[in-house]
């Protein structure tokens, strides 16, 4: 696979040459970003409300792994078919149907707490729907907001997006721990109200969303599975989105372990839900100001130096974390971990759209997706397990074995020549029977 100049492509006939006007007078953005925001919100509440509800019903942080596992597991599911489906099918259908479907499986999981009947199978069952939902309308995101937002707009608007989720999550911990305590049912009942939000927020935007009439045409050519080959060939053949899928991989498992050991650390110094929510937020606020220096950081300091900050900044707060006395301090680390992790995934994010041509967006970015998340579902399993063996600060520490390896991967690969490239000088990928 070799690089070549495309031009301005993946923005519908919008110049690159005049300077951006601002994204908030796009109203398809707007609209789109307010949807997501209402649904980002929604499901950050019954994020941290699904393990409270099976930590403080059962005790187990095992069972609370389990069915955190359960929608992820199911999202990886249908990632790769939702990929092949956004370059073949209408990806605004897709961004219309795919939340209205979550949002009926929280509305039945609100049902079954307030019936007080949340038996962990029926809670799996919902959690497994939900995420089989997400997975498809996960492979239409990257390509719609391809063409929402104006290519050179794609880096503030990966970072908005980003604090847009992790604003969500800043108020969601809060009032999903204060929810939870005045009625278990309501933080579930919200979440699904919220997906409606996010249904019709992309029912209203106005542009194509694509694919294009001659793209369908090509891929009806082929079968669904031959489209998922034709995306994990793309990946395999650049070392650098090969790179990111192994690494992200490994990165995420990790990631999503520590996320349930910080509730489980919070609760082991003697907090309850509503501090629950409270610590999460303050750790959240520094995801928000990475994600709001983000795009500056991507223009002004060298990718690699973002990467490798972040990495061990992460490695730093695993040993921080399991070892301060007090719930707020738990938070004001992770704070800091936040502030550098974040714009590491705007980074990484915003090369990889540069590089990915749109007609194949569909697909690589959901091999992406699959592939950071193929280990995901462990992370949960793994918290389990290591606060079995150790106890719950001794399972964070433990996690520095996974974590220092990867940090030193990023001072010896090669994979990663292409960050020395800056942002804006990128040029698209073709295959290479298609590159010369």
């Amino acid at each position: 696979m070799t690089s070549t100049d495309t031009g301005a492509a993946g923005s519908g006939a919008d110049s690159e040459t005049a300077p951006p006007p601002s994204l908030w007078r796009n109203s398809d953005y707007v609209g789109w970003w307010v949807g997501n925001t209402a649904s980002a919100l929604g499901t950050s509440i019954s994020a941290i409300s699904f393990p409270l509800l099976i930590l403080y019903t059962t005790g187990s942080v095992a069972k609370a792994g389990t069915l955190t596992a359960a929608g992820l597991v199911s999202a990886l599911v249908t990632t790769l078919w939702g990929g092949a489906l956004a370059d073949r099918v209408s990806r605004k259908a897709i961004l219309v149907i795919a939340p209205l479907v979550q949002g009926a499986a929280l509305a039945a999981v609100a049902a079954l707490v307030a019936a007080d009947r949340p038996q962990l199978p029926l809670l799996v069952a919902a959690a497994t729907v939900s995420g089989l939902a997400a997975g498809v309308a996960s492979g239409a995101t990257a390509p719609a907001l391809r063409r929402i937002a104006r290519k050179d707009q794609l880096a503030t608007a990966t970072a908005q997006e980003l604090g847009r989720d992790l604003g969500a999550q800043l108020l969601g911990g809060p009032v999903g721990g204060l929810l939870f305590s005045l009625a278990r049912w309501c933080p579930f009942g919200i979440d699904a109200l919220s997906f409606g939000a996010a249904s019709l927020g992309a029912a209203l935007i106005h542009r194509p969303l694509g694919p294009e009439r001659e793209d369908r045409v090509e891929n009806e050519r082929t079968t669904v599975r031959q489209d998922i080959a034709a995306g994990f060939r793309f990946v395999r053949g650049e070392p650098f989105l090969r790179f990111v899928v192994m690494w992200g991989a490994l990165l995420n498992t990790l990631g999503q372990a520590f996320a349930l050991l910080f509730i489980a650390l919070v609760k082991f110094r003697g907090g309850g839900p509503t501090t629950i929510g409270l610590v999460s937020a303050v750790a959240l606020v520094g995801g928000v100001v990475g994600s709001a220096i983000g795009p500056a950081v991507a223009r002004s300091v060298r990718a690699k130096t973002v990467i490798r900050t972040a990495a061990w900044a992460f490695a730093g707060a695993l040993v921080l974390v399991a070892v301060v006395p007090a719930p707020w301090e738990i938070g004001a680390v992770t704070f800091v971990a936040m502030l550098t992790m974040v714009p590491l995934n705007v980074m990484l994010q915003s090369y990889m759209v540069r590089l990915v041509p749109d007609e194949f967006s569909g697909r690589v970015s959901a091999v992406n997706r699959f592939g950071v998340q193929a280990l995901e579902w462990t992370g949960p399993l793994l918290a389990g397990l290591l606060v079995a063996l150790f106890g719950v600060p001794g399972g964070a520490v433990a996690l520095l074995v996974g974590l220092v390896p990867l940090a030193l991967a990023l001072h010896l690969t090669r994979s990663l020549a292409v960050l020395d490239t800056p942002l804006d000088e990128l040029s698209e990928l073709r295959p290479a029977h298609e590159a010369g």
